[in-house]
């Protein structure tokens, strides 16, 4: 996949007030992360998780590694 669509969390984010959920297109860690440089309050996956593409430590460890707060 070719990651989350960046452009469109930059311009939802800058019409509402609630948090943005990313979700679809990711296929590496760094789409979590671009997404979350983008904007998004939080990102989500399920394909790259369930074909063990990636795992939620690999996520985890990029985003923290970007300097984003994980939990």
């Amino acid at each position: 996949t070719d990651g989350f669509d960046l452009e469109l969390i930059r311009a939802v984010k800058a019409v509402v007030d609630v948090p943005v959920i990313a979700s679809g297109g990711a296929g590496t860690v760094e789409h979590f992360v671009d997404a979350a440089r983008a904007g998004a309050d939080a990102v989500l996956a399920a394909s790259v998780f369930h074909y063990r593409t990636l795992t939620i430590g690999q996520v985890k460890a990029g985003l923290a590694a970007a300097g984003f707060a994980v939990r």
